[in-house]
C-alpha cells in the first residue's frame, strides 16, 4: 500500500506528488526485490530502470540503488507514473480560478486523480503543472468517463471547509445526460435505491435490497428523436449513481459500457463513444468568502448536438 510522502519534501514531477510504501516486516534483501514483488503493476526490469536512474528515494531524500538493502521500517519514496501512459484525446479548460478555487472542465476519459495507467495525464497533475500550483487538492470527484465541472482547493487548509458542503448536501448540483427516451415513463421523478460494490467485478456497483443509500432526481430536458437530454440532479453522492439509476429506469445513458450490462472491462476506452454524462452546473455559498458561487461547463454532449456515430445507437 502507498500514500503521499510526508517525512521528506518532494518536488513534483510534471505534476505528479511523490508516493512512500514503507517496508513491512519480511524478508527482501534489497530494495529492488521489495519493489518488483510488492508493487508488480511495473515490472523488475522497470524497477531496476527506476531505480538506477535515480527516481526512488529513502527516508532522507537521497537516492537508492537497485542493490541497497531493504530493512523493516525503511521508507521508500517514488513517482507513479507509466512510460507509455496514454495520451488522451481532449484537455482540460479553466472555468474559474482566484486564491481559493480552480474550477477545470475535465473531458471524458481523463482521471481526476493519477491512477491505474494514467498519471502525467490526470487533472490534478496536470493543472498542478500548469499552473505552478504545487499544493492544488480535488475538493471532489466524478468518474473518469463522465465529462464536467470539478471544484479544486487551492489552498490546503481550506480543502476541508468546502468538501464539508458536499457532506452537508449543500451544493447544487446538475448533470446532462442523452439516453433512450421514453415518454411513457412519468418524469420529473425521485429516485432512491441502496447501491453496493459488485462482490465480481471491482470496478462497477450494483443495486441490491434494503434501506436506500442513494437519491437522484430525473426529469426529461429535451427530446431528441429516440433519444433524449435528461437533466440528472444527485442527492446523494454514491459511485455510478446516475448511470445505474437511469439503467434501472430502463435509460442507460449512451456510451455508457458498464450499466446495464458490462459491455468490456475497465480501462478499455472507446474514444468515439464518451460516456454522454457531463457535470453542467454547480451552485453554493463560499464557506471562505461568503459569496454565492454558480459555475457552468462550457462542454457539450457529442449526442445532444447530432454528432454521435451510427446516428446514436
Amino acid at each position: 500500500m502507498s500514500r503521499r510522502a510526508g517525512a521528506v519534501d518532494l518536488p513534483l514531477r510534471e505534476g505528479v506528488a511523490a508516493s512512500t510504501v514503507a517496508v513491512p516486516a519480511g524478508a527482501w534483501p534489497t530494495v529492488l526485490d521489495f519493489l518488483a514483488e510488492r508493487l508488480p503493476a511495473l515490472s523488475r526490469a522497470d524497477w531496476h530502470a527506476r531505480l538506477a536512474g535515480g527516481e526512488v528515494l529513502d527516508e532522507t531524500g537521497q537516492r537508492l540503488a537497485p542493490h541497497a538493502p531493504c530493512p523493516h521500517g525503511r521508507r521508500l519514496h517514488y513517482w507513479r507514473w507509466h512510460a507509455q501512459e496514454p495520451a488522451l484525446p481532449g484537455h482540460e479548460s479553466i472555468v474559474f480560478q482566484d486564491e481559493w478555487l480552480v474550477v477545470a472542465d475535465k473531458p471524458h476519459f481523463m482521471p481526476v486523480t493519477p491512477g491505474g495507467r494514467f498519471a502525467r495525464q490526470s487533472l490534478l497533475a496536470r493543472l498542478r503543472h500548469r499552473l505552478g500550483l504545487p499544493l492544488l487538492s480535488p475538493v471532489h470527484r466524478i468518474d473518469r468517463d463522465t465529462a464536467g465541472l470539478v471544484l479544486l482547493a487551492v489552498q490546503p487548509h481550506t480543502r476541508d471547509a468546502y468538501q464539508a458542503l458536499f457532506r452537508a448536501r449543500a451544493v447544487h448540483k446538475l448533470y446532462e445526460a442523452v439516453a433512450p427516451h421514453r415518454p411513457e415513463l412519468a418524469l420529473p421523478r425521485r429516485y432512491a435505491s441502496r447501491l453496493e460494490p459488485d462482490p465480481a467485478r471491482f470496478f462497477i456497483s450494483r443495486e441490491v435490497p434494503g434501506e436506500p443509500n442513494s437519491v437522484s432526481e430525473l426529469a426529461c430536458a429535451q427530446g431528441l428523436g429516440r433519444h433524449a437530454l435528461y437533466h440528472l440532479r444527485p442527492v446523494t453522492g454514491q459511485r455510478h449513481q446516475l448511470r445505474l439509476h437511469m439503467a434501472a429506469l430502463g435509460r442507460p445513458i449512451l456510451g455508457d459500457a458498464f450499466y446495464p450490462a458490462v459491455r468490456h472491462a475497465a480501462g478499455v476506452d472507446d474514444w468515439q463513444r464518451p460516456l454522454q454524462l457531463l457535470a453542467r452546473a454547480l451552485a453554493f455559498t463560499d464557506p471562505v468568502t461568503g459569496q454565492a458561487r454558480a459555475f457552468r461547463s462550457s462542454l457539450q454532449l457529442a449526442a445532444a448536438q447530432g454528432r454521435w456515430p451510427d446516428g446514436g445507437a
